[in-house]
């Protein structure tokens, strides 16, 4: 017993049934086994006696939370509703504040390197031992009782309860992420709140100054990390989105990309185009503008079509790529005669033939770039034909801003004709017409309609002055004043009527 009087002082001036533990080292905790006393009196009830005791001396002294205690720690709450930087539609960067984190440090934790330290004797009586019958788990709303318990937020919880608002699992690392009153995991609240490209499918990095920047796609709120736009990543020729790492487009043989969904109704060769091309003279001749010469239409690659412009001396092209010429020189032009056969992503064995366009009248002919949806060649056709137009029925010289914007006009309205529903020409008064644009629209895919609202999207913003700017005031005058007093107006005085 000599070693429990080296450890234990006991005399006249202690108390009764008192006892006072000590360390022996920093790491080594002693706790007295309890003893019978010269009393007699039960021993479970003298060891009551004692662990009374000790809880007097963790109430008095001990119940001062560690440095590591977390308790409401105030965080930000992000919770995706971040702030949008200047854009007017264009693919400009957005800068973003990245998630946050909040360090969790369960009960007896330090903040030094987050490592477990030793715990007092009554601290750990606190912890294990202690009754917490007045306190309730703020998890399972029951009472805690004797055992482990963290104290965290301004609550109580059983190790088990406090858990997750996502995953619902349990929280037991060393740190947490808060949302409001909402604890999560790091992963998780990453996962929740953090966006990622959609291109790489990877968390998108911050910035030099911390922050989450990235582009977004105005149209179809495509994400990806600018570096997207520098590193070769495909994008397709018609929607203009990027080719994701887990899709891959098909590649055409004059080196540009087109995605599964304009693949569905891309066409080809001259010859699948030629029933589009005669239904939208057939929507000219509906608005009683009837083309009365037959203007060729070829469908040809994008190098036939760079050659061709360089040999035109009329009209304004549209850059960095025109998809579209009305020709009034005499040329000899390479279209698609025979569509191209697919191998695995690749498109090729394309069958051309060069062609001789001599002029008969104002128009030589119309060219479209191969490989596009349906609904864009449509539209490029219904914006080449109304070049046609115009140069059939006399209109010269108008300036760049006019005549685009009045061939845009039609366009934009032949596209509504096609997908919005509901809609109908401005200027049409055939009801065959009519019926006919009804039962196309209720023949295409929720896909081929959402591309004719992206290219509808695309003329009403392009932010070109001609292209753009023309468009924006012709359709203001068009809506004003309807269209045939708009080109009545337009043939007196070569200007938009205001």
């Amino acid at each position: 017993m000599k070693w429990l009087s080296k450890l234990f002082k006991s005399g006249s001036g202690g108390r009764r049934g008192g006892y006072n533990p000590q360390f022996v080292g920093e790491e080594n905790m002693v706790v007295r086994a309890p003893v019978r006393m010269p009393d007699d009196r039960p021993r479970t009830k003298k060891e009551q006696e004692e662990l009374d005791h000790a809880i007097a001396l963790s109430l008095s002294d001990g119940m001062r939370k560690p440095n590591g205690y977390n308790e409401g720690r105030k965080g930000g709450n992000y919770s995706g509703a971040l702030p949008r930087g200047a854009d007017n539609g264009s693919l400009n960067p957005s800068t973003y504040p990245p998630y946050g984190t909040l360090p969790y440090h369960p009960a007896g934790y330090r903040e030094e390197g987050l490592e477990p330290k030793p715990l007092l004797v009554h601290s750990m009586l606190t912890y294990m031992l202690m009754p917490m019958t007045c306190r309730v788990c703020a998890g399972c709303h029951r009472e805690i009782g004797y055992g482990n318990y963290l104290g965290c937020m301004g609550a109580y919880f059983h190790p088990n309860c406090f858990r997750c608002h996502s995953c619902g699992y349990p929280i037991t690392e060393h740190e947490f992420s808060l949302s409001g009153r909402d604890p999560y995991h790091k992963t998780c609240f990453k996962e929740l709140t953090h966006p990622k490209c959609d291109v790489c499918l990877q968390f998108i990095p911050t910035n030099a100054a911390g922050l989450i920047e990235y582009r977004c796609h105005p149209f179809w709120s495509q994400k990806y990390c600018p570096s997207h736009e520098h590193d070769n990543t495909a994008r397709c020729c018609s929607c203009e989105r990027l080719e994701s790492w887990n899709l891959r487009y098909y590649s055409l043989e004059d080196g540009r990309s087109l995605c599964l969904e304009c693949m569905e109704s891309a066409i080809m060769d001259t010859g699948d185009c030629q029933p589009l091309y005669h239904a939208i003279r057939d929507y000219y001749e509906g608005m009683n503008m009837k083309l009365d010469q037959q203007i060729p239409m070829l469908l040809v690659e994008r190098q036939a079509l760079n050659e061709a412009i360089v040999g035109e001396k009329n009209g304004y092209h549209h850059m960095p790529e025109t998809r579209g010429l009305c020709l009034s020189e005499e040329q000899t032009v390479t279209s698609i005669l025979k569509r191209p056969r697919i191998g695995g992503r690749h498109l090729f064995g394309i069958r051309t033939q060069p062609q001789k366009l001599t002029r008969k009248c104002e128009v030589t002919a119309i060219l479209v770039l191969y490989g596009l949806p349906r609904l864009l060649t449509g539209a490029i056709l219904a914006h080449e034909l109304m070049h046609g137009w115009l140069r059939l029925k006399g209109y010269r010289n108008l300036n760049p801003e006019v005549e685009e914007g009045i061939c845009q006009v039609l366009s934009y309205m032949w596209l509504e004709s096609e997908v919005l529903p509901g809609s109908s020409s401005r200027a049409s008064t055939s009801a065959a017409s009519s019926s006919s644009s009804s039962s196309k629209k209720a023949g295409k895919s929720n896909v081929e309609n959402k591309l004719g609202e992206f290219f509808i999207h695309q003329i009403a913003h392009d932010a070109s002055p001609a292209y753009g700017g023309g468009f924006r005031a012709a359709n203001a005058a068009v809506n004003k004043y309807g269209l045939r007093r708009t080109l009545d107006h337009i043939r007196l005085t070569g200007n938009f009527p205001l």
